[in-house]
């Protein structure tokens, strides 16, 4: 009987949850009902995730992005208190994992995305906290192929800050909120970088450091690591796995 707590520690250990300093708490966040048989995963614990997990009447909720995230209103109010009172009047566990999901070689969204981009002998460099990834293309593309590539893959046209005529062949990249990173890409030697969002500064800085910026949607490019995770879930607890996909345009 598989309950919140042997799922979470089971994710801990596979993901290294405990070597991450996160702005969240990873693992458990709401313990629900036992024992778990329907698991339903999404990238935001937002009230439509789990309105749309209450209707396949699912045990437990895997995030990426869950709650408590250091710095915010620490009050159980508003919007806050809306979702969790869905959870606990549908005894519904959550479990989120957010920078440990970034960082695993093999289903975290660094990983997954690199397999939808056929970005092969991707690897993780000790920039970016260690989260920033990186390959090197057999043969140089255009920056506009590669915008293409990302387009096909994550079914959201990037935004491309550079040439899209110029070659580019060593690309980094990283989920998320990870524009800051784009110094350390430059740094590396990298001739275009990969990311879900932009600020007006990283447009000067892309253009002054002389590195292709793609900003290819926060979350589009984190959709594939808790679908990956699910599953693997699902395999080894016997339990059945779905994806709930809450369109987001960021």
């Amino acid at each position: 009987m598989l309950n919140a707590i042997t799922l979470a520690n089971w994710c801990s250990t596979l993901l290294d949850a405990a070597r991450f300093d996160d702005y969240c708490p990873n693992g458990l966040q709401v313990e629900g009902r036992k024992p778990i048989q329907r698991l339903v995963s999404g990238v935001t614990a937002s009230r439509n995730l789990i309105e749309a997990a209450i209707a396949q009447r699912a045990d437990a909720i895997l995030v990426h992005h869950g709650f408590f995230w250091r710095g915010e209103e620490p009050t159980i109010t508003g919007m806050k208190a809306a979702r969790l009172r869905l959870l606990l009047e549908h005894d519904i566990s959550l479990l989120a994992y957010h920078l440990p999901l970034d960082a695993h070689s093999l289903l975290g969204n660094n990983a997954q995305l690199a397999q939808r981009l056929d970005l092969t002998n991707a690897t993780a460099t000790t920039a970016g906290r260690g989260l920033l990834w990186q390959c090197e293309l057999p043969t140089p593309i255009s920056a506009a192929e590669l915008a293409t590539r990302i387009s096909t893959a994550l079914d959201r046209a990037p935004l491309l800050i550079g040439d899209a005529s110029t070659m580019v062949q060593r690309i980094g990249w990283c989920t998320g909120a990870a524009q800051g990173f784009i110094d350390e890409a430059a740094a590396l030697g990298l001739d275009a970088y990969i990311s879900g969002e932009i600020s007006e500064q990283t447009v000067h800085t892309a253009r002054e450091l002389g590195i292709h910026y793609f900003a290819a949607g926060h979350h589009a490019t984190e959709r594939y690591g808790v679908q990956a995770l699910g599953a693997a879930i699902a395999q080894e607890f016997g339990i059945t796995h779905q994806f709930i996909e809450d369109s987001n345009p960021v």
